[in-house]
């Protein structure tokens, strides 16, 4: 094996080396990369069309002509950038796409310098295939409790107020940018591609002490666009549930202010009704536009949940996990921030806060 090769046989491995410095365009980065990597391309989005289509519609002499020149002034750009203050001692990672031309140009450069930079063997798609076998095997050792509850229960909300008491929760709505019902697209935050979600999933999963319990809100197969590992939703639908049973008016009162960004457009929130179309009348579709045209969102969102969410998270739920049948069961008709704190520390079977008192 060449010296400037570097092979690895887990992700471990990857962050032995003092930086993984990823050459791909911007475009490819932004798709997925390697956690904590640095971007710095040679050959930018544009460019590597360009060198692309030569290749194929002229011929490989006339792509590499053209992409050489682009190459050496991309990582001129980059030395005087980017790795001007590196010490002799660095020793990098560098990436592209499969461990080919790209990767091999900066990390020649680098060595003739006199930095022990490495070329990881397979570029980017031997990450992918460490980050696919290690999301079939790892979710299986977690001890998994599920938070329930029908929409509007504050489910997100418990679950990081659970994290802020120190347990371990695995956040997988705030991973895929997306609240996991057919209203829950975030607006300014696209989800992310389901490569670069699986990468931050397992970054988050290593992190886990596999003897203490996981909390994760309980989820179908996807979340918005983007599916779940099968091994993770196997182990969630076996794992302990753990049921918040919130009254109806605090449901809606908390939707309606979970949601209060659909207030300011209701032309997005009637976007969003639109897969609907298969499930309820053309009466009932029109008649929840006319409630949102008129600024009705009480009577809209108590509609959405009784007609809607209710029956569908009845049969979801109990299809879907074991321990629906007999889940542990925590009753609130407080959801404002104050009663999600309490209801977090009852179901970590924590002591309440002690009441503040005023001095004599």
């Amino acid at each position: 094996m060449k010296h400037d090769i570097a092979t690895v046989q887990g992700i471990g491995d990857l962050f032995s080396f003092d930086e993984i410095i990823d050459v791909r365009s911007p475009a490819e980065f932004a798709e997925d990369h390697i956690p904590g990597s640095l971007n710095c391309p040679v050959l930018d989005n544009a460019q590597r069309i360009e060198v692309g289509t030569l290749y194929k519609q002229v011929s490989p002499f006339a792509a590499r002509k053209v992409g050489a020149a682009y190459v050496a002034e991309n990582i001129a750009h980059h030395l005087r950038q980017a790795f001007v203050e590196r010490p002799k001692s660095w020793r990098p990672l560098v990436v592209c796409w499969r461990g080919g031309q790209r990767s091999a140009a900066l990390t020649y450069v680098l060595r003739r310098i006199g930095w022990d930079a490495r070329q990881l063997e397979g570029g980017y798609r031997t990450y992918r295939r460490l980050v696919v076998d290690q999301l079939a095997v790892l979710p299986r050792g977690l001890q998994m409790k599920v938070i329930c509850g029908a929409t509007g229960s504050g489910k997100s909300r418990t679950l990081q107020a659970i994290g802020r008491l120190g347990e371990q929760v695995l956040d997988l709505e705030a991973l895929a940018c997306h609240k996991g019902s057919v209203l829950g697209v975030l607006p300014e935050a696209p989800q992310p591609s389901q490569k670069l979600f699986e990468s931050r999933l397992l970054t988050a999963i290593q992190r886990f002490d596999c003897t203490r319990p996981v909390y994760v809100e309980a989820e179908s197969r996807k979340i918005g666009c983007l599916h779940l590992p099968a091994a993770l939703i196997e182990t969630m639908r076996a794992g302990e549930c753990l049921s918040i049973e919130a009254s109806f008016t605090a449901r809606v009162d908390f939707l309606l202010h979970d949601y209060a960004y659909f207030l300011c457009a209701p032309e997005r929130l009637d976007a969003c009704l639109q897969p609907l179309r298969s499930l309820h009348s053309v009466d009932t579709l029109l008649r929840w536009r006319e409630y949102a045209s008129t600024g009705r969102w009480r009577e809209l969102v108590s509609e959405l949940l009784a007609e809607h969410y209710d029956p569908l998270y009845t049969r979801s739920q109990s299809r879907n996990y074991a321990g629906f049948e007999a889940p542990q069961q925590f009753a609130t008709a407080d959801l404002t921030p104050a009663g999600i704190d309490a209801l977090a520390q009852q179901i970590c079977r924590r002591p309440p806060e002690p009441a503040c008192t005023a001095s004599a």
